[in-house]
C-alpha cells in the first residue's frame, strides 16, 4: 500500500466509527508507548465481566469476539492503509481472554489477582516475543486473520503455560 511518509495512519482513524473504536481496544491502542501491553491492560476489567459468565457463555463471547476479531482488524487496517499497525490492539484483547479462559477451570476466586496479573505477563511475553509457532503466523498469514491469530495462538500458548503454573506451583 502506497501513502505519503508524512502521513500518520492514525490520522485515517475514527473513533466514532465503531471498527475503529473495537480495534483500538476503545482508544488503548492509541497510547504512544508500548500500545499493544496498553491493550492488553484495557482488555483486564472485561475478562473479569467475562469470568463472572458461566464458562460455556464466556467460551462463546471469546470465540465470537476473535472471528469478528477478523472483519474489525481488516477494515481497520484497510481504512489505515497499514497492514497490522500497533494501534489496532482487538487481537490483544481476544488474545489476552483466551489466556484467561483456564483460570475458571482451576476453579479459583474471582478476587484473586494474582491470576489475571500472571496472565497479563505470561501473554505479553508471548506475545512480544513471538517464538515459534507464534512467529510463523505472524510471517507467514496475513490480512484481517492474520492480524488475529498470532494473537490467538499466543493466547492458546499462555493459557496452557498459565494452567500448568496453576496446577504446578499454586494450587
Amino acid at each position: 500500500m502506497n501513502f505519503s511518509t508524512s502521513e500518520n495512519p492514525k490520522q485515517r482513524l475514527k473513533l466514532s466509527n465503531p471498527w475503529h473504536l473495537l480495534a483500538t481496544g476503545f482508544g488503548s491502542g492509541l497510547s504512544p508507548v508500548v500500545p499493544g501491553t496498553m491493550g492488553t491492560l484495557a482488555a483486564v476489567p472485561f475478562y473479569y465481566l467475562l469470568a463472572s459468565l458461566p464458562f460455556v457463555l464466556y467460551l462463546l463471547v471469546v470465540f465470537v469476539a476473535s472471528i469478528v476479531g477478523i472483519t474489525i482488524c481488516q477494515k481497520t487496517s484497510d481504512d489505515m492503509k497499514v497492514h497490522d499497525h500497533g494501534s489496532i490492539v482487538w487481537d490483544e484483547f481476544a488474545g489476552y481472554w483466551l489466556t484467561m479462559l483456564c483460570v475458571p477451570l482451576l476453579q479459583v476466586p474471582l478476587n484473586d489477582w494474582r491470576w489475571p496479573l500472571a496472565g497479563f505477563v505470561i501473554f505479553r511475553f508471548f506475545d512480544m516475543l513471538k517464538p515459534w509457532p507464534i512467529s510463523w503466523f505472524d510471517k507467514n498469514v496475513h490480512g484481517g486473520f492474520g492480524i488475529m491469530v498470532d494473537d490467538i495462538v499466543a493466547g492458546i500458548v499462555s493459557g496452557i503455560v498459565l494452567y500448568g503454573v496453576g496446577v504446578y506451583f499454586w494450587i
